[in-house]
Order: structure tokens, then sequence, then C-alpha cells
């Protein structure tokens, strides 16, 4: 029998254990991927803890998952895939194709979304199964362990950019310099924006700059955050990657006319704005999802060309609950990934 190593959670809350499991074979339509790589994303928590319904234990997380296809199921091939091709599944696992949003052919806001460590086992593992529609082939540009987090926080933060209404020139400013906010700050740059990353901390200047970011605001002195992005002209957007309602809410004062709030950084705590605050200026607010598998391969196209790739720490399987915990802790710099 041919068994395989996943790091499971056999209850809410509970450690990432290590546990062997006989090598499933894919169904219809799926394929098995031999695992490489696979971030850790501060939303697996969700999972873990079983914040959200439907969650079953054991659980085995993962949704930045990058490796290569090492067994079709049926029908696989004739979507084009191959063994041996190189792939990445993110938070956009795959879609029901029967809801209104996919007949709509917005998959990424399926009412049945597929996310793997959710609808199915993630990459918190040596193998993982995962339908032809979650797959994003990556360049020859990237190592699987660059490729991994570009499934979910680097497609969020450039698809929140590239549907945004910014324009080359215009001010974008960037909440946050984590997992999202470091990656975000490079696409804003690429994409021609005058770009303002927004922390905590006089020590984080200079690798905002290291970014390519041309201004940094430190949330923490004594002029408010709003204030500092006026005295630059007002921010176009916002790409609020910070997961902290109270840091999101200071910002929106900063927003030029018709200025936009982009929303991905996750808080369970209400955002204090205020009517007043958008409708004399026309202010917009917009929660931004990810990215469909196509959306991930733009992602991958646009970083490799222009030299973006995320900072992280690479970790064997092992110590996967270890790994977990100091994402957790906000110690990571700046992407925890697992390497099978």
């Amino acid at each position: 029998m041919s068994t395989y190593r996943v790091a499971e959670v056999t209850e809410a809350g509970g450690s990432l254990r290590i546990v062997e499991r006989e090598v499933p074979r894919p169904g219809p339509g799926h394929v098995r991927i031999a695992v490489e790589a696979c971030g850790i994303c501060h939303s697996d928590a969700a999972f873990v803890n079983a914040a959200l319904p439907g969650v079953t234990f054991p659980v085995v997380a993962g949704h930045e998952i990058a490796g290569r296809i090492e067994e079709l199921g049926d029908g696989a091939g004739e979507k084009g895939w191959q063994p041996g091709d190189r792939v990445t599944v993110g938070w956009f696992g795959g879609s029901c194709g029967h809801c209104i949003p996919c007949r709509q052919g917005d998959f990424i806001v399926c009412d049945n979304l597929k996310v793997p460590g959710w609808a199915y086992d993630g990459g918190f593992a040596e193998k993982t199964i995962a339908p032809v529609d979650a797959l994003a082939r990556i360049p020859e540009a990237f190592s699987a362990v660059d490729a991994g987090p570009m499934a979910c926080a680097g497609v969020t933060v450039f698809n929140g950019l590239r549907r945004s209404s910014a324009r080359p020139g215009d001010l974008v400013g960037v909440l946050g310099l984590g997992g999202l906010g470091h990656l975000g700050v490079q696409f804003a740059v690429a994409m021609g924006y005058e770009t303002v990353a927004i922390a905590r901390g006089a020590d984080k200047a200079d690798f905002a700059k290291q970014l390519g970011a041309h201004h940094y605001v430190d949330s923490t002195t004594d002029i408010p955050v709003a204030e500092a992005l006026r005295s630059l002209g007002g921010a176009k957007v916002i790409l609020a990657t910070a997961s902290n309602s109270a840091a999101i809410t200071a910002t929106v004062d900063g927003l030029s006319h018709r200025g936009e709030l982009v929303a991905i950084g996750a808080d369970a705590e209400a955002l204090g704005i205020s009517p007043n605050q958008l409708l004399m200026r026309g202010r917009i607010i917009r929660g931004h999802p990810s990215g469909t598998a196509q959306d991930v391969q733009d992602t991958l196209a646009f970083a490799a060309l222009h030299g973006i790739r995320p900072t992280t720490e690479t970790v064997p399987l092992d110590q996967a609950d270890e790994a977990y915990r100091k994402m957790l802790a906000g110690a990571a710099r700046f992407r925890m990934v697992l390497t099978p």
C-alpha cells in the first residue's frame, strides 16, 4: 500500500499533527498533485478553528499550493493537462458551475466555492487532489516556493489593484506590509501608481523603500494617516491589506474625491465609517475576494515580467504546527511556506 503524509487537525483549534494516509486516485475531472510547496495564510485559521460553516474534521488546511500533476482522473487530459505539469491551486479551488454567479461567469464569488482545506483536503500534505478548473500553470521563472503564495496572497492584491478605479500616475495607498501588503506595494509600483506604504513604526520605512514605495506613512506618529495622505494630494485608491478595522477606518478621510477603499484584510470588527464620510466626496468602499485560476495565471505572468516575488521562510512539513503558530503570532516574514 502506498502512503503519503498530511498535517491534519482533529478538533477545532487543535495542533497540526503528521499522519500517514493511503494515496487516493483522482476522480473524474480531478488531478492528483505532488505538493512541492504550500504557503500558510492567515485564512487557514478559519478552517483550523472551525470558524466557517461546514468545516468537518480532520482538517488538512492549505490553499497556496504549488506542485506537479502526478495523476489524471478521467477527462482531465481532455482539458489540456498532463502529468508533470507545474500547477498552483489557491483560495479558488473550483466552482460549482450552476449557481447564479457562475452562470454569470463570476466564478470567484460562487455560492458553493471550493476552497482547499474547507471543501477538500488542502496542501499541508505531500499530495492533494483538486478539480481541473482550480489549476493555474506556473511559469518557468517561478519556483514552487514563490508560486504558492501567489495563488492567494498575490492574486488577491493584484486583482484588487487592477480592478480598482486607479490609473497609472494616481496616488495609491497600501495599508499594511505583511504577507499581502509587501506584495501589494510591489504590484502597485509595477502598475505605475504613485505608491504610499502605510504601516506601524519608523523601522519599516527602509523596507517600504526597498519594495519600491515612493512614500511611507508611519501610522504611529502624531500625524493622522488620513492627514498624511491628504498632504500628498489624497489617495485615489487605498488597498487595505491589514486585518485591523480601526487601522482601515483611519485611512478613509485620506481618500480623494471619488476615492475607493478596497478592503482585503479580514477582520470581524465593524468599520467605524459614517455615511457623511462617503457622501460629500463620492467615496466608495468595496470588498474584494481572491481570483480565479486564470487570475492566478495572470498574476504569475505579470509578476514574472516585473520580477515580483514574495518574501518567504521555508519550513519542512514535519514542522507545520510550529510554522502555523509563528504565522498566528505575526512573526512570519512574510509568508511561511511548507515544503514536503
